[in-house]
C-alpha cells in the first residue's frame, strides 16, 4: 500500500516536471528526432514510454550510452506520455534538449 502511493507521487512529480519542460524548455518528440538529437549530442535526457517496441528502445538506449545521456523509462504507455506532455497524440519517446526552469535532469537517476 505504501509503495503504491509512493510510485503515484513520483509519477505525478515527473508529470509536473515534464509539463514545466514543455512550457519553458526545449524538447523533441518522436523516435527520429530523438535519434537526431542523440547523434548531435544535444540531448540532456531521453524519456521512453513503457510500450515502446524493444528494438527501438534498445537502439535509443545504445545511442544514449554512447553519448552518456540519461534514459528514463516512463511508467506509463505512449498515450499517458503524450498526455503528460500536454499533447493530444501518442508520444513513444522524447528528448529534452534544454530543461528550462525545470529540475528534471537533476531529479532523474541516470541509467549509465
Amino acid at each position: 500500500m505504501v509503495s503504491a502511493k509512493k510510485t503515484k507521487k513520483t509519477h505525478e512529480s515527473i508529470n509536473n516536471r515534464l509539463a514545466l519542460v514543455m512550457k519553458s524548455g526545449k524538447y523533441t518528440l518522436g523516435y527520429r528526432s530523438v535519434l537526431k538529437t542523440l547523434r548531435s549530442s544535444s540531448a540532456k535526457l531521453v524519456i521512453i514510454s513503457n510500450n515502446c517496441p524493444p528494438l527501438r528502445k534498445s537502439e535509443i538506449e545504445y545511442y544514449a550510452m554512447l553519448v552518456k545521456v540519461g534514459v528514463h523509462h516512463y511508467n506509463g504507455n505512449n498515450v499517458d506520455l503524450g498526455t503528460a506532455c500536454g499533447k493530444y497524440f501518442r508520444v513513444c519517446c522524447l528528448s529534452i534538449i534544454n530543461p528550462g526552469d525545470s529540475d528534471i535532469i537533476k531529479s532523474m537517476p541516470s541509467d549509465h
